[in-house]
């Protein structure tokens, strides 16, 4: 079976004040092109379809005609779920197609979750999507008030799904976290709040044959080869400059999932600039998303018009001295984000005893914060 793994698409989503529409349009193209072309059996989506739970009706309409085309010009089946950008309700909302038989979309978390049965040569594939939920929503779905962070949410999931996946079948589950170990970017937005602990283990996903995952913007795999983010098809900050974006082509065998991956083509690229201004005046003109760093020790009149002559998309500009006079001063252009209490003790084991933290020394700090959480709760 063929199954091509998407997510983090975030239609609707600006670069730095820069609509992204023709941006979008031309992935969107590329992902129908591939389900096409190498004759996909199941499109997953992984979440955060759109950019915030009220879309524009632009990035509405670009969707709607995106899921058209994957029905009438492709015989695939459709996975999606909503993300923690959506709205559940909405993306639960476009669970009406025109063939039931081919589309498992859900947007707000169900206690008894039951797959989408593909059938190929090798026998029954059960594809599980489990949407993201905060921790109010799944203590309500599940009635169990003990679920206190994302790992006890998606834990509720995935054992709610594992009930319905028939004997012998392989399972493939989608959903929305972030899994210990995953490495993320400056646009993910939180899934805890803060002070909390927003990651999961990846032995929750035990028994899958393949986890297509949403919620990190970089493709990666994460504890084991067939646990993957596809990451965001298109790069939405400076600190993706030059990153390779790409969507996740599964080959799943009786035995395993050979993985490819099969790399976008945007429409711009999105670049960091560096030297003196009138050097960058003298470069190619390009319509790439472009910051500039500049050398010049003294300022540019009217730097940025200028630059945008030959960069139209330029959106970005400092000096490098300001940069340094901020390091040297201990402070830094944007808020550093709070470590995770989890990566801070696993982090100093692993500089103590230079090896890192095991499964069981996990759980032991994992429960140990939890109590402490419980405490402050009750304070």
């Amino acid at each position: 079976m063929r199954i091509l793994h998407t997510a983090d698409l975030h239609l609707g989503r600006q670069f730095v004040g820069l609509a992204l529409d023709e941006d979008h349009a031309a992935v969107l193209d590329q992902i129908i092109d591939v389900v096409g072309t190498q004759s996909v059996d199941v499109l997953v989506i992984a979440g955060d379809v759109f950019d915030r739970a009220a879309p524009s009706e632009t990035a509405v309409r670009q969707f709607n005609r995106f899921l058209q085309r994957v029905t009438r010009e492709t015989a695939a089946a459709v996975v999606m779920i909503a993300g923690n950008h959506d709205s559940g309700d909405r993306i639960g909302s476009m669970a009406v197609m025109p063939d039931i038989s081919r589309a498992l979309i859900r947007g707000p978390v169900e206690a008894d979750e039951r797959p989408l049965l593909v059938k190929d040569e090798h026998g029954l594939v059960a594809f599980s999507a489990l949407p993201f939920s905060y921790e109010h929503a799944a203590r309500a779905c599940f009635g169990n008030t003990a679920l206190e962070t994302p790992e006890h949410v998606l834990s509720a999931q995935v054992a709610a799904a594992r009930r319905n996946v028939p004997e012998g079948a392989r399972w493939v589950i989608t959903a929305h976290a972030f899994v210990a170990g995953g490495t993320s970017g400056e646009t993910e937005r939180p899934l805890a709040k803060v002070g909390g602990i927003e990651t999961v283990s990846h032995e929750i996903f035990d028994g899958a044959a393949y986890v297509a995952l949403g919620h990190l913007h970089r493709p990666q795999s994460v504890g084991l080869p067939h646990i993957r983010y596809s990451g965001s098809p298109l790069a939405f900050g400076f600190d993706e400059a030059g990153a390779q974006k790409s969507m996740v082509l599964v080959d799943l065998r009786a035995d395993r999932a050979d993985t490819t991956l099969i790399p976008f083509t945007p429409v711009r690229g999105v670049r960091v600039l560096k030297g003196r201004h009138a050097e960058l005046l003298l470069a190619d003109s390009s319509t790439d998303i472009v910051k500039a760093v500049l050398t010049d020790e003294a300022p540019v009149i009217d730097a940025m018009k200028r630059l945008r002559e030959v960069f139209p998309n330029a959106c970005a500009l400092v000096y490098e001295r300001d940069e340094r006079q901020l390091k040297r001063a201990g402070t830094f252009t944007r808020p550093v984000a709070a470590a995770e209490p989890i990566d801070v003790v696993g982090g100093f084991l692993q500089l103590v005893r230079d090896e890192p933290m095991s499964d069981r020394e996990r759980e032991i700090v994992i429960a140990r914060l939890q109590d402490l959480g419980q405490k402050e709760d009750a304070a």
